[in-house]
């Protein structure tokens, strides 16, 4: 199975929904909040190439963007073929 990691913090609303998104699909992820963890936001920013917003979500260590990015993907079927390709 692909290993999904979502930086996230509490009360971001796109961090939300692609919590909601992913739960929806059944696809398990792992959750790293950042809110209170400057060396945690740094290691994302790291990963993700500068961007500091959340959420930034990752696939089999692959940047993939935040929720827009996550909500394209299922769209175009990408995220399943993603996700399956490793189950």
């Amino acid at each position: 199975m692909s290993r999904v990691v979502m930086y996230t913090t509490t009360v971001c609303p796109f961090c939300m929904q692609a919590k909601r998104l992913l739960r929806e699909l059944r696809i398990p992820w792992e959750e790293i909040n950042v809110e209170d963890d400057p060396q945690l936001r740094m290691q994302m920013m790291q990963r993700a190439g500068g961007r500091r917003t959340v959420p930034q979500i990752f696939i089999d260590g692959r940047s993939i963007g935040g929720y827009d990015e996550l909500a394209e993907m299922d769209a175009s079927g990408e995220l399943a073929t993603l996700t399956q390709a490793a189950r």
